[in-house]
This record gives structure tokens, C-alpha cells and sequence, in this order.
């Protein structure tokens, strides 16, 4: 009974949040961008859900004044990089990656300075000072693509060691990687993965690249998270194992409420992404606090290796 009113209650403040939400949307001409790891209430009143490439594009594309960065930070900077007129807010300023935060600018210069001829391909996941030092960006989606396009034959690869395996298979190019790492996919073993794979036999096994090596050569599909959404919502197969982060879950049952999707593991979850909720995202729009602010100098630098990874999935 009590859990039952709790329920009723939670339900009545949210739909008042998502009313005052509507208000504040048109008042500061208003754009939501959440990531699909976001909790399901942030996606639910979301303009548009994507990854880390796709909000990337929204951002700098839109008309709107404000973007409401609904991710983490370094998601928020790239917006701000890519709209540097538009004010750019985040529900929690305490959402950080500890990916992005395993490399750092004196290192990269270092390796730099080691491997001349190399060119610096980083991924999204990482800071606006380490974006200044690159040549150019990619994401999981069009990290083969970028790194074919890339004009040299040794790259250097930031920060993500399991992506940049991944990616290696698939180019004849010197990588020379960083050993950083995505501390929610890295979590995920074979042995999580056999034991699920006992458990749903009849399941199809999709996994993100940024998980380890040896998980990923057991997937039937592999791919971006949005690669993997779309692989599901085609597929005939009626039964999946997800071995990406938990959120995504949101995006996929929507897609396809007919078929059953099992997370590989219980610890897929980011809890960086999470601490962003309903009542933070409202507050933000009611303050514009917390704003994202990349020095122009940074900027400027950056935002090159950004618009070079748009130019080369566009062609």
C-alpha cells in the first residue's frame, strides 16, 4: 500500500516536472539532447536521443538558444565547441568520464613529440584541451572511417585501448594506443557473457567496441550503440544479449516491444550518465546553471578536429 502511494506521488511530481519543463522549454527557446544512457525519464522528454556523433550533429546544427546537454561533460563542451553562440547547460556538472580523464594534454604532447609523423585520432570521449591537440575526432560509429581518411600511416589513438583494438583489425595503419579504457564496458567478462549465453540460448550476442577484446570476438553483431539499435530493430532474431550500457535498453524496447533484451551484466551502468535526473534537468533550465565554458583559444583549436570528423561522415 505504501510502496503503491509512493508510486502514485513519484508519478504526480514528475508529471508536474515535465509541465514546468514544457514552460521553461519555450521560454529560453530550448533544446534537449540526452545520450542513451541517460535514465529513462531524461530520454522520455528529450528533443532527440543519439549518441555521442548524432548530438554532436544536433548541436551544431540547431536554431534553438539554448542546448540542454542531457550527457557528460566532455558531451556538453563538444556542443559548445560546435554552437559557440548558443548558451550550453548540463543538469549536473559532477557528470565527468573517467574514460576522457585518462589522457591528459602533457602526455599526448609527449608521444607527439616520440612518434612526428603521426597523426592524432581521438575520440569523442575526452576533454576539449585533449581535442585541441588532435587532428582529427571520431566516434565508435565512424571510427574505421575516420581512420581511413586520415592522411598518414601511423596514428596516434586516444583514449580508448578496447576501441582502438577493435578499430586496428580493420586498417593496415601503425596505431599507436593509449591505455585508457571505459570503466562500465571493460567491467564486462566472458565468463558474464558464457554464463548468459547458457542462460538464453536462443539469444543474439551485441556488443559495443568499447568493451574488451576478448568479449568482443564473441559478438554475433558488433557495433556504436546505435549501430546496435538499429541492428536489433532490424534483425528477425526475437532475443538479445546487450553488452553495451543499460540505458540503452530505453531506446531499444521502444523500437521493438516485442522482443526481450538481456543486459550481459548488472554492473552495465554508468554512473556518471546517471546522476542526471528529471529534477536536475528542470532546475538547470530554471537557473541556466551549470554553463559550459571552453576558452575561445581551446575552442578554436578543437572545434577543427571536430568539423574534419563531420566533413568525413557526411562525404
Amino acid at each position: 500500500m505504501m510502496e503503491a502511494l509512493a508510486l502514485e506521488k513519484k508519478a504526480e511530481r514528475d508529471a508536474e516536472l515535465r509541465e514546468r519543463l514544457l514552460q521553461l522549454k519555450k521560454e529560453r527557446n530550448a533544446i534537449i539532447l540526452a545520450h542513451y544512457y541517460q535514465r529513462d525519464e531524461i530520454q522520455e522528454v528529450a528533443d532527440f536521443r543519439g549518441d555521442s556523433f548524432l548530438l554532436a550533429q544536433k548541436a551544431a546544427q540547431t536554431d534553438a538558444d539554448t542546448i540542454v546537454f542531457c550527457g557528460v561533460h566532455f558531451m556538453g563542451e563538444s556542443a559548445k565547441i560546435l554552437a559557440p553562440n548558443k548558451t550550453v547547460i548540463i543538469p549536473d556538472e559532477r557528470a565527468g568520464c573517467p574514460m576522457a580523464d585518462m589522457v591528459n594534454v602533457d602526455g599526448l604532447r609527449r608521444l607527439k613529440e616520440k612518434h612526428p609523423n603521426a597523426k592524432v585520432v581521438t575520440y569523442i570521449n575526452s576533454s576539449a584541451d585533449v581535442k585541441a591537440e588532435t587532428d582529427i575526432c571520431c566516434t565508435s560509429a565512424n571510427a574505421v572511417k575516420v581512420i581511413q581518411s586520415v592522411d598518414s600511416d601511423e596514428i596516434i589513438w586516444v583514449p580508448d585501448k578496447n576501441l582502438g583494438h577493435y578499430v586496428q583489425q580493420h586498417t593496415d595503419k601503425k596505431m599507436i594506443i593509449w591505455e585508457g579504457y571505459c570503466n562500465t564496458h571493460d567491467m564486462l567478462t566472458v565468463k558474464d557473457v558464457f554464463e548468459m549465453k547458457a542462460k538464453y540460448p536462443n539469444a543474439q550476442f551485441v556488443v559495443h567496441p568499447e568493451c574488451r577484446p576478448e568479449v568482443v570476438a564473441l559478438g554475433d553483431f558488433v557495433g556504436s550503440t546505435t549501430a546496435i539499435i538499429k541492428y536489433c530493430k532490424e534483425s528477425d532474431c526475437q532475443e538479445f544479449i546487450v553488452g553495451t550500457e543499460d540505458g540503452t535498453g530505453y531506446q531499444l524496447r521502444k523500437d521493438s516491444p516485442d522482443k526481450s533484451f538481456h543486459f550481459a551484466s548488472k554492473y552495465l551502468v554508468c554512473p556518471n550518465m546517471k546522476v542526471n535526473n528529471l529534477k536536475k534537468l528542470v532546475n538547470c533550465l530554471e537557473t541556466m546553471k551549470p554553463q559550459i565554458y571552453v576558452p575561445p583559444a581551446v575552442a578554436d583549436r578543437a572545434r577543427v578536429s571536430l568539423e574534419r570528423m563531420l566533413e568525413v561522415s557526411s562525404s
